[in-house]
């Protein structure tokens, strides 16, 4: 799978944000408006890129609605920006809007919890290289593990739309339902009630949830529930492409299902971001030479974060 880089269209803009909304214990959805050349920048903005947000002015919350396994972390001072991919980018007019998904996990998401209406952020981007779409495909597996969700919602909404010959079905995995950061819907499937995501219900996907401990959907890893699918469902490798993104032991288990079948198969990867331009190089990742068993280093955020799967070097 080859890239170019987006770096030459990227911008220092500021954005405005239009809201930000608590979903669950930890999961916040922020709405962002972008005008002048940050618009005209993020406009171009793919599926599976990110940006770099400046957390280090925001405030903190109260000492009180601080989280107790936080409160140590709260006190660091946030001088690196931090990279957040969007679900939904969209240009309205002379502005683009940018809606993306976090989780409160340390002191930079805490302060970016803050934040109100009106306020602004400071952000770089677009940065990485996102998902391709190869020619010839037919049948497109989206699978998304916990977080992982805001890039692969983006891409079922960009398939849907300029890629409506290719059918997709979308799988989702999290550790419980208030984990996943997907609106559920009832539905009734061969006369069982059952649920499907909103998200995307509507461009018409078909959707599929797994929950470790059974509170929603298939009990078990997200993982499992593609290859109960797979079951059912007979499958043409060569027309089929499994698109990914979550934490490092289930891309490794997507990549050798995919090997399995041999399907194509992208991975989107996280890693710690300094500067999110390939400056600092502070998100190596382990890969393989192409067409031999020889390991170089690439970088998640100039490299990737989009791999081919074969491409890493799993542990």
């Amino acid at each position: 799978m080859k890239h170019s880089c987006s770096c030459k269209t990227k911008a220092l803009a500021p954005a405005t944000v239009l809201s930000n909304e608590k979903l669950g214990p930890r999961i916040f959805r922020i709405t962002l408006q972008l005008k002048g050349l940050g618009a005209k920048a993020f406009a171009a903005f793919k599926p599976g890129q990110f940006a770099q947000f400046e957390v280090r002015d925001l405030a903190l919350p109260a000492k009180y609605a601080i989280p107790a396994d936080l409160k140590d972390k709260s006190r660091k001072n946030n001088i690196l920006r931090r990279p957040f991919s969007f679900y939904n980018v969209e240009v309205v007019e002379d502005s683009v809007i940018l809606r993306a998904l976090y989780l409160v996990l340390g002191a930079g998401t805490l302060r970016l919890s803050t934040t109100t209406a009106g306020d602004e952020i400071s952000l770089v981007g677009p940065l990485g290289n996102g998902f391709s779409v190869p020619k010839n495909k037919k049948l497109a597996l989206i699978l998304a593990g916990g977080m992982g969700a805001p890039p692969l919602q983006h891409l079922g909404t960009f398939l849907a739309e300029k890629h409506p010959e290719i059918r997709v079905a979308a799988f989702a995995g999290a550790r419980s339902k208030a984990d996943l950061p997907f609106n559920l819907v009832k539905t009734h499937a061969e006369t069982e009630l059952s649920f499907c995501l909103e998200e995307f219900a509507r461009h018409n996907i078909e959707s599929h949830v797994a929950t470790d401990d059974g509170s929603v959907g298939y009990k078990g890893f997200v993982t499992d529930l593609l290859q109960h699918w797979l079951t059912k469902n007979s499958i043409d490798p060569a027309q089929t492409i499994i698109y990914t993104c979550g934490p490092d032991p289930m891309l490794a288990s997507v990549a050798r299902l995919a090997a399995s079948l041999n399907v194509d198969c992208q991975v989107s990867t996280e890693r710690v971001m300094g500067c999110g331009f390939g400056v600092c190089q502070s998100c190596a990742i382990e890969c393989y030479k192409p067409g031999t068993q020889e390991k170089i280093y690439k970088l998640c955020c100039t490299d990737g974060p989009v791999f081919d799967s074969r491409e890493v070097a799993w542990k």
